[in-house]
């Protein structure tokens, strides 16, 4: 694209915000190509590593300034086309759309929601800083992103997170004060996406703008709802107006005075290497007094979250019981991939919900709520017999078991494999194994296949296969 393709009104008004030379120099920005990045998934790959080696390598990466995992990456190299994509070994992302949850900084063990998340990118980053321990509440209310994101989730094997599919306001109703952070990537009007996505520069125009300040406000009155005292809010956009961005918080801080500012972030593409962001980081006030009556609400609800907590139903703890002779017979010295979860059975699917201390979960938990991905997808449990999940074999290392038949990148039993062809094995191999990718001497799965009389039935979902080129 190019600077005269843009809206004379979004022209107009970067001039006006930045002053005549630096709006110049903004708007010619369009005239340069957009940059393309991704992030390395460091649950599935070591920093320093073979592997971790052999991506940057292939890839061509360049580091990204603001995130550790993150790289530039040349678009003729096509990272997303790679069978390490398919293996979960990094996520496609735009690089300063990694900035926001570097600086919400999400640790291990806590309770966190991602309120606007598909596609997925914040959603696998903060996954990715919780190293598998508490809990990732992922919500997108549009049924058919809702379905990308839980897609994502599954691929880049993040075990410990719930998707809800979910208006804000019916969130905030069920978890008042329960979240030690929260990521707000909110619905915005895309003006940081213009050369990425021609559809957004067409939808454009300053009414859009001010439609969108008023969704995003609605929205921070649920998000406050529901975060701790003490808790930190990251309210992010793509976008490069005021209205949605310093202005939208000026506005919260008024109205809610307990609510502070810790830091405000821009990404410009004139300046950086990047289509651009907007990033706050704000904090609740761990004294916060003016609660009482959610914190109320709040025990209530948490007295009601606890309900059959530890109790899961008969036919829930039979299909756990299946899944554990499954794990013993066919995967012996498998790990457990979870904690202390929950074990739910919807229909014949066993998940396991994550373990949270300070939110405790049960199936009452998210009653009325639609849920595409209520936790880790262990299996199916079809009369009295468990078959396990993809989502299972992603959040596994190959390491986890001897069970594993590793495929070379490049090869052409990989691509059968991708297409869902059934490959040959050894007359000796029996009962289910993991199907890998070899990168820099270390196997990373792909799916299931189950083995007799020398070939390997091939499990990979049929919405997952590819064509062979």
């Amino acid at each position: 694209m190019s600077t005269t393709s843009l809206p004379e009104s979004f022209r107009a008004q970067m001039i006006s915000m930045l002053g005549e030379a630096e709006g110049r120099s903004f708007l010619n920005s369009y005239d340069s190509s957009r940059t393309y990045g991704l992030r390395i998934n460091t649950r599935k790959i070591k920093p320093g590593s073979p592997a971790d080696n052999c991506i940057r390598q292939l890839f061509r990466l360049q580091p990204v300034p603001w995130c550790d995992s993150g790289y530039y990456y040349d678009k003729e190299t096509r990272p997303g086309k790679h069978p390490y994509h398919a293996a979960g070994l990094y996520y496609i992302q735009e690089p300063s759309a990694m900035s926001a949850v570097e600086l919400l900084a999400p640790e291990p063990g806590e309770t966190v929601l991602d309120l606007a998340a598909a596609p997925g990118g914040k959603t696998t980053q903060i996954a990715m800083k919780m190293m598998g321990e508490g809990l990732l509440i992922s919500n997108e209310i549009h049924p058919q992103r809702a379905k990308i994101l839980a897609e994502n989730v599954e691929r880049c094997g993040a075990g410990n997170v719930v998707v809800t599919q979910a208006a804000p306001g019916e969130l905030s109703a069920r978890f008042p004060l329960a979240f030690d952070r929260i990521m707000l990537d909110a619905p915005c009007s895309g003006e940081g996406m213009f050369r990425k996505d021609p559809d957004a520069m067409a939808e454009w125009s300053p009414e859009s703008v001010e439609m969108c300040a008023a969704r995003q406000w609605d929205i921070l009155h649920d998000a406050i709802k529901m975060l701790k005292p003490g808790g930190y809010l990251a309210y992010s956009t793509c976008t490069f107006n005021r209205l949605e961005n310093e202005e939208t918080i000026s506005r919260l801080l008024e109205c809610y005075p307990s609510m502070k500012l810790l830091a405000e972030k821009r990404i410009w593409p004139h300046l950086h290497k990047a289509e651009g962001h907007f990033i706050a980081l704000l904090q609740r006030d761990p004294e916060d007094g003016n609660q009482r009556e959610e914190k109320q609400r709040s025990h209530k609800q948490s007295h009601k979250l606890r309900k059959d907590n530890e109790q899961p139903d008969k036919s829930a703890k039979l299909a756990l019981a299946a899944y554990m002779k499954w794990m013993q017979n066919d995967m012996a010295g498998m790990d457990n991939p979870f904690g202390g979860g929950i074990p739910l059975l919807f229909g014949e699917s066993l998940y396991v919900l994550p373990a949270s201390k300070s939110l405790p979960l049960s199936t009452y938990s998210f009653a009325g709520l639609k849920v595409p991905r209520a936790g880790l997808h262990l299996g199916e449990y079809k009369k009295g017999r468990f078959q396990p999940a993809h989502a299972l074999a992603m959040v596994l290392s190959a390491n986890d078991t001897s069970r594993t038949w590793t495929l070379k990148a490049g090869s052409d039993e990989l691509s059968a494999y991708l297409h869902g062809d059934t490959l040959k094995v050894p007359e000796n191999y029996h009962g289910w194994y993991i199907v890998a990718v070899e990168c820099g001497g270390e196997s990373f799965p792909l799916g299931w296949g189950k083995a007799s009389n020398g070939q390997l039935k091939n499990h990979l979902p049929k919405g997952l296969r590819q064509p062979i080129f």
